[in-house]
């Protein structure tokens, strides 16, 4: 069997100094590890040509943000998060790939952040929004995994998608949103939701990115 590659998260923890809300994922295609951007790329997180959370963020907030590999584009990111006190924290350091592709399934020998670390460090944070649900590898999946070791107990606050829990963690307690995953693989579930069908079904013109601006405009 060939190696496998080895995935490392190529950008640190963004603005976790002044972040009430702490975007949480896993890690970002390959690529952005061996520094081999397609066209259209943005090189900072979530900047996948593919990805959706920045399109859905700049329908949101209206930012006419470019969508291009330039320092112009990081920047505009960079301010954004700023002005609005988000920061960004994926859980995932590194995996290795036996197919290089950017599937959380087929990660393995992950190494995970010390989340609780950070909020211990970081004590305005109140919110944490996973960019994706509890299945195998995705980011809440870690998360859930580093509350066991920590023996941090996660609370149901709503369990309609997107789910809402709470914990508490050194006198303070922190919310947490599991977000339908900004990814091309996650439009299949969206299509398959009831809500989806029905203001589909109202508005032949909607579509799965329009879907995630009502959901994810609340918690942003």
């Amino acid at each position: 069997m060939s190696r496998p590659f080895k995935h490392t998260h190529p950008y640190p923890p963004f603005n976790l100094e002044k972040a009430t809300k702490l975007i949480v994922g896993t890690l970002p295609p390959p690529r952005f590890t061996t520094g081999d951007l397609k066209v259209g790329d943005v090189d900072f997180s979530y900047g996948s040509i593919d990805g959706q959370l920045w399109p859905i963020l700049n329908k949101i907030f209206g930012l006419n943000l470019t969508f291009e590999t330039t320092a112009e584009a990081i920047n505009q990111r960079k301010a954004f998060l700023k002005s609005r006190n988000i920061g960004i924290c994926d859980i995932v350091s590194s995996s290795e790939r036996q197919k290089v592709d950017a599937s959380d399934i087929g990660m393995s020998n992950i190494t995970l952040r010390d989340i609780f670390g950070y909020l211990s460090k970081h004590t305005q944070v109140d919110t944490l929004l996973f960019t994706g649900g509890n299945s195998k590898n995705g980011p809440e999946y870690f998360f859930r995994k580093a509350c066991k070791e920590k023996q941090v107990r996660l609370k149901v606050v709503s369990d309609v998608v997107p789910r809402v829990h709470n914990f508490d963690w050194e006198g303070r307690t922190i919310k947490t949103i599991s977000l339908t995953a900004p990814s091309g693989a996650a439009n299949r579930a969206v299509g398959s939701l009831a809500l989806y069908k029905k203001l589909k079904a109202e508005n032949s013109d909607f579509n799965t990115i329009d879907f995630r601006v009502l959901q994810y405009t609340p918690f942003f």
